[in-house]
């Protein structure tokens, strides 16, 4: 057994702008390295405004970029050794993506239990459409659905809190080790947004699930995240746990992003809505980073 679910070592990523013989490199990761541990589900926030490179670093823990440099593995796998369609799908089924904007995540072409359906044949193989709706309704029902509910209707049918829902319960239905959350609340209207991050929360302690929770929200990061990492143009300035981190941080940085909101209580912070980093309203949309 694996003493590390992720381990991420030294990793960067550098990108190139502009004509090919007066190219740029932009450094958006520089050496960045975090692990997760097996068998012990937490949540991880990575916090940074727009261009930190949280973003960036998602992907690559997603196996959507390749590292310039630096090593990740997964459930003791090598990402840089990964290949073929057995390899990826084993990959899938161990680290799920749930991404800032539910309706890019769906065809709108396409009913949403098709989705779940085949998610869970693909994952599972499992033994026909009628046993897989049996674990696809399993699945809404944990994210507060049912398949009665979404049964039949379109993507654009559901509101945007409903979707990144279903979103989530079709993660499920690989039966994830990791899911990686970049930014998922912040196109959701301010009134449904706790309803996701308690979600998460539930996902941690009663299916034992760690999540990666990539965000510029400092307030919902402070209420549901166990540790944090901060980062400012591509380098972790400060981590550890997030009451301490946040309650008293040490780099300038972060005292920065501190200062910028009113982090609420831990009992009250249901109950509160907080400005976000970007100095937008709570019902306002938000800048992707």
């Amino acid at each position: 057994m694996n003493d590390l679910l992720l381990d991420v070592m030294e990793v960067s990523k550098t990108f190139a702008r502009g004509r090919l013989l007066s190219r740029e490199k932009i450094v958006a990761v520089n050496k960045v390295s975090m692990q997760l541990a097996a068998g012990q589900p937490e949540i991880l926030a990575i916090i940074g405004e727009s261009g930190s490179g949280k973003t960036t670093l998602a992907r690559m823990i997603l196996n959507m970029e390749t590292p310039t440099s630096g090593r990740l593995v997964l459930d003791g796998t090598d990402l840089a050794a990964m290949g073929g369609n057995a390899a990826r799908l084993a990959f899938m089924h161990k680290v799920q993506p749930i991404f800032q904007n539910p309706f890019e995540s769906f065809n709108p072409l396409k009913r949403v239990e098709r989705y779940l359906l085949m998610t869970r044949l693909r994952f599972t193989g499992a033994a026909g459409e009628s046993t897989a709706a049996v674990a696809v309704d399993a699945a809404l029902h944990k994210v507060g659905l049912s398949l009665k509910e979404v049964g039949g209707r379109y993507p654009h049918e559901l509101s945007g809190g409903q979707l990144q829902r279903v979103a989530i319960a079709r993660a499920l239905l690989a039966e994830p080790k990791l899911i990686v959350a970049d930014e998922p609340v912040s196109m959701i209207d301010a009134s449904l947004r706790m309803s996701i991050v308690n979600l998460f929360r539930t996902l941690r302690d009663e299916l034992g699930i760690s999540i990666i929770y990539v965000t510029h929200d400092l307030a919902t990061a402070y209420y549901i995240s166990d540790r944090i990492m901060i980062m400012q143009k591509g380098s972790v300035v400060e981590s550890g746990d997030a009451r301490t981190v946040l309650k008293a941080p040490r780099h300038p940085y972060t005292r920065q992003l501190r200062e910028a909101v009113l982090l609420p209580e831990v009992a009250s912070a249901p109950a509160i809505v907080t400005p976000n980093m970007n100095g937008l309203s709570p019902g306002a949309p938000e800048r992707r980073a």
